[in-house]
């Protein structure tokens, strides 16, 4: 991997955690979530008249992410109001990369070597073990976080197929995003109706994390036209621990000497991919 796609991939890592601990932070998380949609429909609108479209190979890709994703939006939604940031990221970020390197094997022919694959297991090892609490993970959360981790994993070897064919990687990400962000609030209207009393700050808040998803996102596609999807995916995915020190600081959330010791690991499973 290039010094500019890793540095590239690692602050999109960064970007990713802030984005989704805003989405845990807000009062109303579907609300929320909503209104990030609105601000990535707004760029992506503009820049559906500025940017080519993806080459036609690309659109079954870009229609079934955009799909996938409102999926993984709504179980996203119904994750964090199981769990703290800390328990519930964990498993739906760290079962993604294992999933991302099988997807990618089984349908676009990619082979990773002994080490990525190391590290590939080491990163998700040390991610899901964040949530253990006393040895144990809660019950509660875990089906709804494990669906959302399968989402994850399919909306990114989508991707990472899609991108290769698009022809211009900003295409594909403008065009996938917009299919996505649009879906967003008919949806919340269809299913909840009145939206929620958001103090300004608030809505300032939903509204520029959903431009941070945006650009944290897109250099994720970027980078899987030039990389392996799994390394790419297992790279991103170290947000949790930037995660865990947000939820720390920001979100009151506990930070032991358990996952002090998880996000060692991850940062050797990092290493790995790098070497």
């Amino acid at each position: 991997m290039s010094p500019l796609v890793l540095a590239c991939v690692m602050g999109a890592a960064l970007l990713h955690a802030g984005w989704n601990a805003v989405l845990r932070g807000g009062s109303d998380r579907f609300w929320s979530m909503t209104l990030m949609m609105v601000a990535v429909a707004c760029v992506t609108g503009v820049g559906a008249f500025l940017l080519p479209w993806p080459e036609a190979a690309a659109w079954p890709y870009v229609i079934a992410s955009a799909l996938i994703h409102i999926a993984y939006n709504l179980a996203l939604v119904r994750t964090y109001r199981s769990g703290d940031l800390g328990q519930t990221y964990p498993i739906s970020r760290g079962s993604s990369p294992v999933l991302v390197a099988l997807g990618a094997a089984l349908f676009a022919g990619e082979a990773i070597s002994l080490a990525s694959a190391t590290g590939i297991a080491l990163v998700s090892g040390g991610i899901v073990s964040l949530a253990f609490q006393r040895g144990h993970v809660r019950a509660d959360f875990l089906p709804a976080a494990l669906t959302t981790g399968v989402l994850i994993g399919a909306y990114t070897v989508v991707d990472g197929i899609g991108v290769r064919l698009a022809g211009n990687a900003l295409s594909y990400v403008n065009a996938m995003f917009l299919l996505w962000s649009l879906s967003m609030p008919p949806i919340f209207f269809e299913l909840r109706g009145r939206p929620p009393a958001y103090r300004p700050a608030q809505t300032a808040s939903a509204l520029a994390g959903g431009l941070v998803s945006l650009i944290a996102y897109g250099i994720v596609i970027w980078a899987m036209q030039y990389d392996a999807m799994g390394v790419v995916s297992a790279l991103r995915e170290t947000s949790v621990v930037y995660a865990a020190i947000i939820g720390r600081l920001f979100l009151n959330e506990e930070l032991t000497l358990r996952r002090l010791a998880s996000c060692l690991a991850i940062g050797v499973g990092a290493a790995c991919l790098v070497a």
